[in-house]
């Protein structure tokens, strides 16, 4: 499903290898390897392969998006 969800924090990527596709409240876009995205992460976001073949990112985000991003208890 693509639903966008935000949360506290601050988000940075860089695509490594494949198209990934970024939703950023009204913008939809399409990153390719080599390019990067920065983003307030209070902006609704969701972040996916841009096609049939998976996307490699390389993700870094502040101490809030990390309770977000990781599960609880496996730290």
């Amino acid at each position: 499903p693509r639903e966008q969800r935000s949360h506290e924090g601050y988000e940075w990527l860089y695509v490594l290898s494949g198209r990934l596709r970024l939703l950023l409240g009204d913008a939809d876009i399409v990153l390719t390897a080599g390019e990067v995205a920065e983003f307030d992460t209070h902006v609704p976001h969701w972040i996916g392969s841009a096609g049939s073949r998976p996307a490699e990112v390389l993700t870094l985000f502040g101490a809030q998006g990390e309770r977000v991003h990781l599960t609880p208890g496996r730290r």
